[in-house]
């Protein structure tokens, strides 16, 4: 059974920066492209950035760029989220998640392996 794990959350001041990282167990990732999402208290779930396989290509959500860096170490089978200037409504559960790319991001109804627990994210002001 794949599970998988983010980490790296924790809280932070405004302008500060954290590194997510993604691991899964009973799967290796090097082969999938791999998403991170977030869900904030009162709003649904959202896509933030995605990787290809190859770490060739990354996209992101509007509201990151340029501030947040996707890369992967398929040797390490890890996905990293690297978040700089954060910013309080920064702040939510951070999910990876592998999935196809369509239309530059990954759709959550697309994911193919089941929710991890997630990595919280608080950004003070």
């Amino acid at each position: 059974q794949v599970q998988l794990v983010e980490s790296g959350g924790g809280l932070v001041q405004a302008g500060g920066s954290l590194r997510l990282s993604c691991t899964a167990s009973g799967r290796t990732l090097s082969s999938y492209n791999m998403g991170w999402f977030r869900h904030a208290p009162g709003k649904e779930r959202e896509f933030v950035a995605a990787i290809s396989w190859s770490g060739g290509s990354t996209y992101y959500a509007d509201f990151v760029k340029g501030r947040f860096t996707i890369s992967r170490d398929n040797a390490k089978n890890t996905v990293y989220l690297q978040m700089n200037s954060l910013k309080p409504e920064d702040s939510a559960v951070y999910y990876c998640n592998r999935g196809p790319i369509v239309g530059n991001n990954i759709r959550e109804r697309d994911v193919a392996e089941r929710w991890g627990q997630g990595t919280q994210v608080t950004v003070s002001s």
